[in-house]
């Protein structure tokens, strides 16, 4: 060939006449050495890998000599890449270890948002009953409006705190990996599975489920809550309590059909004893709010006492429906609206945010509608508070957000019947609160009652770790598990 045929190696440094710089065959040292390269290891053209090279090839000759900023290939970053990537360097690990590092990592989160919860509910829960008791702004349905209106704040709240953790990232790439984040973690909630990636599916598809399960669960939970409200001024306290909290049980009996959850005689037994718990702490003492409320109410003689014991018989049903419904409730939650098993916790928790919103949304733009009925039929009239009512009210409204936001997060981590006994332990706490505000201490039923939902809260707890770890064990076994970094912003790549 004459020298206008000669081309460049490709990617090589090129010599004065167009030849490589670097030869494809390693060049003998000696003429001898020449006669016997086929009893010689010849590398043929290949480069061996030294721990000097930084993860690239060992390059012999003139390559050596290559500035350390140019690039071995023009579409490779000047930073090293990785011989092993993250997700290879898991699957040496025993499937085992993984299923355990992923069940600790599920319940490190879960534990964070418990404590989270409850000190969120007991906040709120002091901060209603002074403004309805101490200030008397008694409107059920509004509190209600407003507080579960709230819960838009959730998407935007957590689109902050992403943002400020990923200052450095352009918004638009933060903006289009975050929906790319949601679009994906919707599809996986509908179609229940993890192979979604690159699933040709109409996004109209997607949105339409999200609305339709974001209104009957919606539904679900205002007219269980509604119930509460209503059935407040017709019921003893003590009734209220006991059988409203009963939604534990209520939530372990639908997740049997709704979750294919087995009946196991540990969980069984802890839902009992949590439940017993709570009929302790309503009933237990003698002198407390129920005998007393009867005691009042029997004072205006025979009609009286009937008619006041009809309506607790009607407010027992109401708030009975109520716990029926809340169990529900939570139940659809994690059937509907949460992702399979399986899904990286990161991701998990953003979806439990983004669909905590969708509801508050929903009841901004639609359950607005009966307040102006209840106030023209003049069942709940309308009132504006004055300011210092109002700052209560708004600090009473985010601590419910706060609190609905980590027990969505709660369920999507664990199971319905597991947050649902974790929400009985609130009902100690308060206790406790009371008795730090108003110096009035705890009872002996309050005591052993509240001692009786920690150990079934105990109980269930480990009852529901250890079938995490079956169940990831089973995961990994046939690796269908989500990658923790498809759930954090901060792991994606350009």
């Amino acid at each position: 060939m004459g020298p206008d045929n000669l081309r460049p190696g490709l990617f090589h440094e090129t010599t004065a006449d167009g030849r490589s710089s670097e030869p494809l065959l390693s060049k003998p040292d000696s003429a001898a050495d020449a006669g016997d390269l086929g009893d010689k290891d010849v590398e043929r053209g290949r480069s061996s890998r030294s721990p000097g090279d930084d993860g690239l090839s060992g390059h012999s000759g003139a390559s050596n000599s290559r500035s350390a900023s140019t690039p071995l290939y023009p579409y490779d970053s000047p930073v090293s890449r990785p011989a092993m990537t993250r997700r290879s360097t898991m699957r040496s690990r025993s499937p085992g270890q993984l299923a355990a590092s992923s069940a600790r990592k599920k319940y490190t989160y879960a534990a964070f948002f418990l404590v989270l919860s409850l000190v969120a509910f007991c906040i709120q829960t002091e901060l209603s009953a002074y403004i309805q008791g101490d200030l008397g702004w008694d409107k059920a349905y509004c509190m209600m409006f407003f507080t579960h209106s709230s819960w838009v704040l959730m998407w935007p709240a957590q689109l902050l705190i992403l943002r400020l953790q990923k200052r450095d990232m352009p918004w638009p790439a933060f903006w289009r990996r975050h929906l790319q984040l949601v679009r994906s973690t919707a599809l996986m909630v509908e179609l229940q599975t993890l192979d979604v990636f690159g699933l040709q599916r109409p996004a109209a598809k997607s949105v339409r489920y999200l609305a339709r399960t974001t209104a009957f669960i919606t539904t679900a939970l205002t007219v269980a809550g509604l119930s509460w409200y209503l059935a407040v001024s017709l019921t003893t306290p003590s009734d209220l309590t006991a059988i409203y909290n009963c939604s534990a049980f209520f939530a372990y009996a639908f997740s049997v059909p709704l979750l294919k959850e087995p009946l196991r005689l540990d969980k069984s037994v802890a839902v009992i004893i949590a439940i017993i718990g709570v009929l302790v702490v309503a009933y237990g003492d003698t002198g407390g709010s129920g005998a007393g409320s009867d005691a009042q109410s029997g004072q205006g003689g025979g009609d009286d006492a009937d008619v006041d014991a009809g309506s607790r018989f009607l407010g027992n049903i109401i708030i009975g429906v109520g716990s029926v419904l809340y169990g529900l409730y939570e139940v659809l939650y994690k059937r509907f609206a949460c992702p399979p098993d399986g899904v990286s916790p990161g991701r998990g928790m953003i979806f439990a945010n983004t669909f905590g919103s969708c509801i508050g949304l929903f009841t901004l733009t639609v359950l607005w509608i009966p307040l102006p009925i209840l106030h023209w039929l003049g069942l709940e009239i309308f009132e504006m508070p004055d300011a210092s009512t109002c700052w209560l009210i708004l600090f009473a409204v985010l601590a419910n957000a706060t609190f609905s936001a980590s027990f969505l997060i709660l369920i999507s981590l664990t199971s319905p019947v597991l947050s649902s006994v974790a929400a009985l332990l609130t009902i100690f706490i308060v206790a406790i609160a009371d008795w730090f505000i108003t110096g009035q201490p705890l009872s002996p039923a309050a005591v052993l009652g509240g001692s009786m939902i920690i150990v079934a809260f105990g109980a269930l707890s480990w009852s529901t770790y250890r079938e995490m770890m079956e169940h990831e064990m089973e995961k990994r076994r046939v690796d269908l598990t989500d990658s923790d970094e498809d759930g954090d912003l901060s792991s994606h790549e350009d």
